[in-house]
């Protein structure tokens, strides 16, 4: 580590190798609030250990659930939910925005805090939803973190309208917890398309696999019915966007990587990849032994609509910076509340280096230019991070400022990463 930033590696031709992605953090945390709220004690293995999930874990372990490991197993345990408590919810908005409706189910007050860029992210909508169900929230009128769940131990439920064009994460959140209530929960979503269709469609399969009801039959509306969640003893699948950079890799140098483990079927938005990389030129296979990414030498400009995979636009920018022709990234525009500015972060950054970047309404256009080496700053963004390391690989001289918050999601990614461009 230098004093600057992590030197990137960088590599003189085609990248090749074969990589193993540790599980999921978006089923990692879904299956953690489903199993704390269960019928039975649930065992989840494979499950991902990096600071998402183990905030999500002290989070639900401070409610009285109870939680404890066997080897590559995590046996969830319900308890009795109550407070007063503290939940720590970080970077993490899987924690800010899926435990508050655990917790109003909780008896006694339960405070949320977290990193200081998290007091900027929005809150109100899922606060002002909950409200609308019967739960006491105080956040000072700011609809920011710090806020108190006064919880009573039960939650009327019912129906509720929100806006959730900032974050799917809204309609989850509601979603995951809604069985619990006593009138269940009808969500109806009243303003632009909401992002990340995927992530929802994630949401809905996994309650139903734990005997959910749930109708979504009807746009912009999901209607959970009450009932108990079944407990259900789960495999978590690789992280598909954590794969993401490990796949541009190869896109970028010509190269070619395998990523083990590729699921046949997914909900998770990293699914995509092989159709995004297939634009800007690559091929792409799928075997028993995972899905297999090469690059031709040759990277095509494209256009893209993303607002179903926004996590991945970082990434996917630092691919279209090496393209034969300009790119535009489209639907993105949520991407401005994520752990940061995302829209902001990338355009500063990839300019600082001589690039030509420009924000759209609802996204980025980027017109490939030689980049020189500097520091990348990562705005304790994991995304951010990732992008960094790919431009790094065809950047002399590239630093990436603390590393260490890829932590968040993939732990092991410096080691993974250099062992990869070595």
């Amino acid at each position: 580590m230098s004093e600057q930033g992590w030197p990137a590696p960088r590599v003189d031709g085609a990248v090749t190798g074969t990589v193993t992605v540790p599980g999921s953090k978006s089923i990692s945390n879904r299956a953690l609030i489903l199993a704390a709220i269960a019928d039975g004690p649930s065992h989840l293995t494979g499950l991902l250990a990096a600071r998402d999930t183990s905030l999500m874990r002290s989070a639900l372990v401070s409610l009285g659930v109870g939680i404890s490991e066997s080897g590559t197993t995590v046996t969830v345990t319900p308890g009795s939910l109550k407070g007063p408590a503290n939940v720590d919810c970080g970077l993490a908005g899987t924690v800010m925005r899926f435990v508050p409706p655990v917790a109003a189910l909780a008896d006694g007050l339960v405070a949320f805090d977290g990193d200081p860029y998290a007091r900027e992210r929005p809150m109100g909508v899922i606060l002002d939803a909950l409200r609308t169900l019967g739960v006491q929230i105080d956040d000072g009128g700011t609809g920011r973190m710090p806020y108190t769940v006064s919880g009573t131990g039960s939650v009327r439920g019912g129906k509720v309208t929100l806006d959730a064009s900032g974050s799917s994460q809204f309609v989850s959140a509601l979603l995951l917890a809604g069985a619990r209530y006593d009138e269940g929960v009808d969500i109806r979503h009243d303003g632009k398309p909401v992002p990340s269709q995927p992530h929802l469609d994630m949401s809905v399969a996994m309650l139903r696999e734990r005997g959910v009801t749930v109708d979504d039959t009807e746009p912009n509306r999901w209607v959970v019915a009450p009932g108990p969640i079944r407990a259900l003893d789960t495999a978590i699948e690789p992280d598909l966007s954590n794969a993401a950079p490990f796949l541009a890799a190869a896109v970028i140098t010509g190269g070619e990587v395998t990523v083990t483990g590729w699921p046949a079927e997914t909900t998770q938005p990293g699914g995509q990849l092989p159709e995004l990389f297939t634009r800007f030129g690559a091929e792409v296979t799928r075997t028993e032994d995972g899905l297999t990414v090469r690059g031709t030498g040759r990277v095509q400009g494209c256009d893209l609509d993303l607002s179903e995979v926004g996590e991945l636009s970082p990434v996917i920018a630092a691919v279209a910076a090496f393209a034969d022709g300009p790119s535009y990234l489209r639907g993105i525009a949520h991407l401005r509340n994520h752990e940061t500015d995302r829209l902001a972060a990338l355009e500063t950054e990839f300019n600082a280096l001589g690039g030509d970047v420009t924000q759209l309404e609802d996204g980025l256009a980027i017109r490939p230019k030689p980049l020189r080496g500097g520091l990348f700053h990562t705005y304790d963004d994991h995304r951010m991070a990732h992008a960094a390391a790919v431009v790094g690989l065809l950047v002399d001289d590239l630093q990436i400022e603390n590393i260490g918050t890829t932590a968040k999601t993939l732990p092991e990614f410096p080691q993974l990463w250099s062992g990869l461009a070595d």
